[in-house]
């Protein structure tokens, strides 16, 4: 991708995430509502490369609760919640729970950012793949962070866009588990 066409990309998605905030603002109660009409197919068709350059298919992590997370570090609540998604992949990685993080920046920022926060999930680069994914998956507004719930049977269990919280999050995955 040019570097004209990633900057278009970068400055979209700074838009779209007010837009996002709109969107949680105005969204319905109960996200999993919303989220069982969509297929988590997609999720498990598309590959990105991670931060050694190896290309990762989301399929490997078919038959675990999958919490995958669009975010940038230049994104504030991205840059609040990612602490907590470190300490929640320790809680319960043996009970089957991963986290994978895709995410929207120049590998360098990423990188920084991840060994800056401990980040004990796997990484992936994401650019205009990674956010017509998100669009395919729910996030019709394009919003940062937009973190979708599947569940072992490859169904989404929720989607939302915005910041979450570790109670969020918890009350989110575990009956998954």
């Amino acid at each position: 991708m040019s570097k004209t066409k990633l900057l278009l990309a970068f400055a979209a998605a700074a838009v779209a995430l007010g837009a996002g905030y709109f969107a949680v603002s105005h969204q319905a109660a109960d996200p999993t509502v919303a989220a069982a009409a969509i297929s988590a197919e997609p999720v498990f068709s598309a590959s990105f490369k991670d931060l050694d350059d190896k290309t990762q298919a989301l399929s490997q992590w078919r038959g675990k609760v999958l919490v995958l997370n669009f975010w940038a570090p230049w994104c504030p609540p991205c840059r609040e919640e990612i602490p907590d998604f470190v300490k929640l992949q320790d809680k319960y990685r043996a009970r089957g729970l991963v986290f994978v993080g895709v995410a929207l920046d120049e590998k360098i920022k990423v990188q920084a950012f991840a060994d800056e926060m401990g980040i004990n999930y796997p990484v992936l680069l994401g650019e205009m793949e990674a956010v017509d994914l998100a669009h395919k998956i729910g996030n019709r507004l394009g919003g940062l962070p937009f973190t979708v719930v599947i569940d072992r049977n490859g169904g989404i269990a929720a989607s939302e866009v915005g910041g979450l919280t570790v109670a969020r999050l918890e009350k989110l995955v575990a009956p998954l588990l």
